[in-house]
């Protein structure tokens, strides 16, 4: 059982490390992202996460859980960094 738990890991690990990175390259590159941009980006996915009527399959579920996880991540450290500059 150890091996069918550690490919979900290393699955969700990889996914969420992936996202994070693309989601710090393109703020740092895309001057027109917005914190906004992500938020409305993890709306969809949070629609998404409800929307497995037609039954996504447990590999698309851990990397959309993963994406998720990354998208709060990233979005809770902006807007730390938002409130910092704030005062």
């Amino acid at each position: 059982m150890q091996d069918a738990t550690s490919w979900r890991d290393v699955l969700y690990t990889k996914t969420f490390e992936a996202e994070i990175r693309g989601l710090e390259r393109r703020r740092a590159y895309d001057p027109s992202c917005s914190i906004e941009d992500l938020r409305a980006t993890l709306q969809h996915l949070y629609h998404m996460e409800g929307a497995d009527w037609g039954g996504r399959g447990e590999l698309q579920d851990i990397v959309l859980r993963a994406t998720i996880a990354a998208y709060e991540q990233v979005i809770a450290e902006w807007e730390v960094e938002l409130k910092r500059k704030e005062e």
